[in-house]
């Protein structure tokens, strides 16, 4: 033993003891707890993980107690200055260490925790705990414990539950974006690429049923093997995990390719053409409990799938279902609109010697695809041609049903009347005394051209301006406005005269192109305006150009007409 303990005499003298102890019964019950307290130090410390130490405070000593342990001997071997011990202790601990044992030698107990780096090379994380004692030497009496391991048990315990809470995160949000998705191949996305971290995997795959066949998505996929070898399958072959899993919408999981061969032999044919050993496939399920698609997550090494793996796949593949419906309800919706909007809009423009005409009608990104956006040519008598451009409040049904009849409405008015102001006039109260109390106004230009002369007459009911351009410049032609169709019947619209040119275009258009709540209306005017120099040679390029253009985003519907006089037709040569 290389020291003692409390007032104990040294071990070495131990006839001594024993003599002392056989005359002095105090002196041997002393003995007998001498003996039980080495028993003790001796169980505590065979793990090799707690020693038995002492500091002489006096002279800075550092030695062990009923020794040697595995632990001391690793950690400092035989007696040691503590001054050198400190040198092995993690700087960041060091001086803490340091101010910890001169607080003790005014009498105050020791414990800390501390970096160590062992006799080994090592680092250590070490507990110290001792009490002060003084009899006749002031000195600490206590033990130390390696809590290594349990430091690296609580780090890792701590990773896994950032991780764990990161994942979480990570789901919620991919979550999220599958409700919000707009597309097929978006949430198709979300599952084969976004999600796939998640759950480790090598690869994934969706298989979506259409007209009974397998079909992969993202269609980017399509190509990739092995998906290619797949595509096309019935849906109902049950030779193979997928058709299974749709036939009866019960998930399968295979730890490696041993099982899923057992189960499905077909199987073989494709393994050697993928480096997958275990799978998990989900059914996707559409309103009912009818599978409509499968989700697969695949791995490159053999693996069991735990039970809150399963759970989080069916999970997520039941919320791309009910998103995969909704996209395709909301397109069937888009369909169905968009052939009701063409319906409640003219066909081509007409075909006029001496002026080319092109339109366009889009649709605002969000919302209803069904609206009250319109244009409309009519053929007039006396080789005239009036043009329309307006725009019914709102959106909808409701809009789009006053809009034809609108439109419908210049159409017979423009007939019968000559002047643009009386059919402008006519049409507001036709619209004011009908309209129903969803759809209280409409925006509308009408302008009349007269392809002999270019002479243009346009009565106007608060529409954006025209702009009207050459080869080298624009203008901004505001005719006199009255107020918007359907405010008052008795309203009246003023006309306005001005001349379009040989080789000069014109532009009417709602004001979906040319302004919205970051776009002032002048800004918009002024890049059309420059689009339509840069694109004088044709109307049908010209209305692309702009539709590509449009200045004040998709907000809001547009409605555009583009018309061109032809340079030679108003000389009187015409086309030979």
């Amino acid at each position: 033993m290389s020291g003692a303990i409390g007032g104990f005499a040294e071990a070495g003298d131990a006839a001594d003891a024993t003599v002392a102890a056989s005359t002095d019964p105090g002196m041997a019950n002393a003995a007998e707890d001498v003996r039980a307290l080495r028993a003790l130090a001796e169980l505590r410390t065979a793990s090799g993980v707690t020693a038995l130490w002492t500091i002489d405070l006096s002279t800075r000593t550092l030695s062990e107690l009923f020794g040697p342990s595995k632990l001391w001997q690793t950690l400092c071997g035989e007696q040691l200055d503590l001054p050198e011990v400190l040198t092995r202790v993690h700087t960041d601990d060091r001086d803490r260490l340091r101010e910890a044992v001169d607080s003790s030698a005014g009498g105050a107990d020791f414990e800390q925790r501390f970096r160590m780096v062992d006799r080994y090379g090592d680092e250590r994380w070490l507990h110290a705990r001792a009490r002060y004692l003084d009899a006749g030497r002031p000195r600490l009496v206590g033990l130390v414990d390696d809590v290594t391991e349990h430091t690296q048990l609580v780090r890792r315990l701590a990773d896994r539950r950032r991780i764990e809470a990161a994942q979480a995160r990570r789901v919620n949000e991919l979550a999220a974006k599958l409700v919000s998705a707009t597309t097929v191949d978006e949430i198709t996305g979300l599952l084969t690429h976004d999600f796939l971290p998640i759950f480790s995997g090598a690869s994934s795959a969706v298989m979506l049923v259409e007209d009974g066949a397998l079909v992969p998505y993202p269609a980017s996929e399509a190509d990739h093997p092995p998906f290619a070898r797949i595509a096309g399958r019935d849906a109902a072959d049950t030779s193979f995990p997928m058709g299974a899993v749709i036939r009866d919408s019960q998930p399968r999981f295979y730890d490696n390719r041993a099982e899923v061969v057992e189960r499905f032999p077909a199987v073989r044919e494709l393994l050697p053409h993928v480096r997958s050993q275990a799978w998990a496939t989900v059914p996707i399920f559409g309103d009912g409990r009818s599978a409509i698609g499968v989700w697969q997550v695949a791995w490159n090494e053999a693996r069991s799938t735990p039970p809150d793996e399963r759970a989080l796949m069916l999970t997520l593949a039941g919320l791309a279902g009910q998103a995969l419906q909704r996209v395709r309800a909301q397109a069937a919706q888009l369909e169905l609109a968009d052939a009701v909007q063409q319906r409640m809009l003219p066909g081509k423009p007409p075909q006029l010697s001496g002026l080319d005409l092109a339109v366009r009608y889009l649709p605002a990104r969000q919302g209803s695809r069904v609206c009250g956006d319109f244009y409309d040519a009519i053929q007039l008598s006396e080789n005239r041609v009036g043009l329309v451009v307006g725009d019914v409040q709102g959106h909808g049904v409701e809009a789009a049903a006053a809009m034809g009849q609108v439109r419908i409405a210049f159409r017979a008015y423009a007939k019968n009347r000559f002047d643009p102001g009386e059919v402008l006039a006519e049409t507001n109260r036709m619209f004011a005394e009908g309209v129903d109390e969803d759809v209280s106004f409409s925006t509308c230009g009408y302008l009349v051209l007269e392809l002999d002369t270019g002479r243009m007459r346009a009565a106007w009911a608060g529409q954006p301006p025209l702009v009207v351009a050459s080869e080298a410049d624009y203008e901004i032609w505001q005719p006199a406005t009255g107020p918007p169709v359907g405010v008052d019947p008795d309203s009246t619209y003023p006309v306005s005269e001005r001349l379009l040119d040989p080789g000069q275009t014109l532009l009417m258009c709602s004001d979906g192109l040319l302004e919205s709540t970051s776009v002032p209306m002048d800004e918009g005017l002024a890049q059309v305006g420059q689009a339509l120099i840069s694109q004088q040679t044709n109307v049908e390029e010209t209305a692309s150009r702009l539709v590509e253009l449009t200045p004040a985003g998709r907000g809001d519907d547009i409605a555009l007409l583009v018309a061109r006089m032809w340079d030679r037709h108003i000389c009187g040569i015409g086309d030979q």
